[in-house]
Order: structure tokens, then sequence, then C-alpha cells
């Protein structure tokens, strides 16, 4: 197996652990939504900062020429958890 194909599976590698990271990331936001919902209300600007930056990469994704579908499914879970965990540590 040549260099230039051991560096392409070692990409796709990356890539497909990083988004399962990056979901894995905006995902841990529902404890912390929980614990808002029972009165334990945490700092709400970083997931308020954290949404509008998954929101800003998955347009870069999604307007590309050729769509970048792994960035863009990474980073849509962020949107939503993200602001959901901002509105309820108000």
């Amino acid at each position: 197996m040549n260099n230039d194909v051991k560096m392409v599976k070692f990409v796709s590698i990356i890539g497909k652990l990083a988004s399962i990271v990056s979901i894995m990331m905006y995902v841990s936001y529902v404890l912390q939504i929980v614990d808002n919902l029972n009165g334990s209300k945490g700092n709400p600007i970083q997931p308020l900062v954290a949404s509008i930056n998954c929101m800003l990469w998955v347009s870069y994704a999604l307007i590309k020429r050729q769509k970048d579908w792994p960035v863009a499914i990474a980073n849509i879970p962020g949107i939503f958890l993200g602001f959901t965990t901002f509105i309820t540590g108000l």
C-alpha cells in the first residue's frame, strides 16, 4: 500500500472520529439542560456562542459548491442543543 492510500485512510479515520466527538460534545449539553430545568442554572453564554459557531459551520458546509456533509452533520446538533441550553440557562 503506497503512502497516498495510507494518508487518505488516515484522514478518513480522523474525520469520522472528529465527527463523532463533535456530536458527543453537543449531546453532553443534555445534562446541563436538565440541570437548568431543575433550577441549577449554568452560564448561558458558552452554549449560545457554541450554537452560533455551529450555525456558521453548517452554513459554510452547505453553501460550498461541493457540500461538506460531515461538517454539517457534526454541527447540526450543536445548533439546537446549544440554543436550548442557552434558553434554559436564563
